[in-house]
């Protein structure tokens, strides 16, 4: 059973920082790509980042030079590092996980998010 657990989340004034963690449950971690979207209230989910098996990373613009993304494929987990929070970051962040299986099925997972407001 493959489960996929985020933490980290909470109240944090401008310009301060958080670290959102995603621990992955299950025997596909080392194959997947993973995710963080996030989704603001009255507004669609938008791609965060994103972080290849071998750790190529990609950033939405908005968070470029603010955010990093990271995977400690001994873990099992990958880590969200946000600095310079700004009120507009204010959403809850999903991790996911997607990939092919050993037969070429693809697969998607998601986490339950966790809550991040950025206000002071």
């Amino acid at each position: 059973q493959v489960q996929l657990v985020e933490s980290g989340g909470g109240l944090v004034q401008p310009g301060g920082s958080l670290r959102l963690s995603c621990a992955v449950s299950g025997s596909i971690f080392s194959r997947s790509t993973m995710d963080w979207y996030r989704q603001a209230p009255g507004k669609e989910r938008e791609l965060v980042a994103s972080i290849t098996t071998v750790g190529s990373t990609v950033y939405a613009d908005s968070v470029k030079g603010r955010f990093t993304f990271s995977r400690d494929n001994a873990k099992n987990a990958v880590y969200l590092q946000m600095n310079s929070l700004k009120p507009e970051d204010t959403a809850v962040y999903y991790c996911r996980a997607y990939g092919r299986d050993y037969f070429g099925k693809t697969y998607e997972y998601w986490g339950q998010g966790t809550q991040v407001t950025v206000s002071s």
